[in-house]
């Protein structure tokens, strides 16, 4: 699934911002009391907002992104700040992409929207007690050049999560930028999962 663009188009676009990162997204900034102490996997990080963000937290953060200058520019603003981030390369509408992810206390999916398939098996990558962020924009937004119908976040999306996540928090927003979800998950006790 391509989402918001390929791999050139966000190459350009974050060589084409200003030396400083964007802000990190409020939604992660009111809901950062839900995360957990640890390790955090940014998916689809992009140039680090958010990622450095958490680093200032306190947390470990890997962050993936299928944009190589987006990691760069990751690097560059970590380093800035004294700070330490692993990331990987890796294309997020590929099958497999999650494949060889390893186990985090935290996932955060900003602006991305997994497909069903990669969704229903995100638990297999969170820790006991793990938390899964989730913000986008939401069902009710209104299509654009740049946010297509098959970009939006919808409730049946996470059809099947339940067995192994359960819901904490759901909220709804409108912005100028338009209507937004965020989903927040926590992983429950079965050792199998």
């Amino acid at each position: 699934m391509e989402y918001m663009g390929n791999e050139s188009y966000w190459d350009e676009k974050v060589e084409n911002r200003g030396g400083n990162p964007l802000k990190p997204e409020e939604a992660l900034v009111k809901s950062i009391r839900y995360l957990k102490s640890g390790t955090v996997l940014d998916l689809a990080c992009g140039d680090g907002r958010n990622s450095l963000f958490l680093l200032k937290e306190g947390l470990n953060v890997t962050g993936v992104d299928f944009s190589i200058k987006a990691l760069e520019r990751l690097h560059t603003f970590a380093a800035m700040n004294n700070y330490r981030v692993n990331t990987k390369k890796v294309d997020l509408s590929k099958a497999d992409a999650l494949d060889n992810i390893e186990k985090f206390d935290n996932i955060i999916i900003n602006h991305y929207r997994l497909s069903k398939e990669q969704l229903s098996s995100i638990h297999k990558h969170l820790r006991i007690e793990g938390i899964l962020f989730i913000n986008g924009f939401g069902q009710k937004h209104v299509p654009d050049s740049k946010i297509r119908e098959e970009d939006l976040i919808r409730p049946s999306d996470f059809d099947g999560l339940n067995e192994n996540l359960e819901l904490v928090k759901y909220n709804e927003t409108i912005d100028e930028r338009g209507s937004f979800v965020t989903y927040i998950y926590r992983k429950q006790g079965d050792l199998n999962n």
